[in-house]
């Protein structure tokens, strides 16, 4: 048995990205051995249909689980079509979120727990023809790197609790991540 996880890095001890299509590493892993083999995101640049690559690229890796912070619906319904289960709202370090999913801890998600595009960046949606001419678009509309909200599913009190904290978390870390961009620019 094959399971991937997303990764920051290519190493058990790196941290589990929270975006599936745009990690910078898979790592597939034998969770019994902990045998794994890193393997750099080709799609990570694409301008869309990052997901769909990404499972179809898991799929054909014969993986049969992936543990990730965040999937959208195209790469969960790719996924689904290659019967690969899928468990979001993974984090910490990939060697813990293992042996987090040997101890039967995590449980597999049912929906896709972002919207499309949810992993492209931050934009501030700036234009995008909402002034008319005018100069009137500041600020009106999400921008093609807005991170996004879920799209609205009908899921349990449990399930919504768990996609906002879960996203929250996410939020959290594209703010350290900024956070450290910024010392490291003021240091040099």
């Amino acid at each position: 048995m094959k399971i991937a996880v997303t990764s920051t890095g290519p190493t058990l001890d790196d941290t589990v990205e929270a975006r599936f299509g745009r990690c910078p590493y898979f790592l597939i892993i034998d969770p019994d051995t902990l045998e794994f083999e890193p393997i750099q995101n080709p799609n990570i640049a694409l301008g869309g249909g990052a997901g769909i690559q990404s499972a179809q690229l898991m799929a054909n890796k014969g993986v049969s689980v992936v543990l990730t912070g965040n999937c959208g619906p195209n790469a969960f319904q790719t996924f689904g079509a290659a019967s690969v289960q899928v468990i979001t709202g993974v984090n910490g370090q990939v060697r813990q979120a293992v042996e987090q999913y040997k101890s039967g801890a995590l449980s597999s998600t049912t929906a896709p727990n972002v919207q499309s595009h949810f992993g492209m960046g931050v934009g501030g949606g700036m234009g995008r023809g909402g002034g008319m001419g005018r100069g009137m678009g500041m600020g009106q509309g999400r921008g093609w790197g807005s991170s996004g909200q879920p799209e609205s599913t009908s899921l349990s009190k449990e399930e919504e609790l768990k996609r906002l904290k879960d996203q929250a978390n996410y939020l959290r870390k594209q703010i350290e991540d900024i956070e450290s961009g910024i010392n490291a620019l003021e240091i040099k």
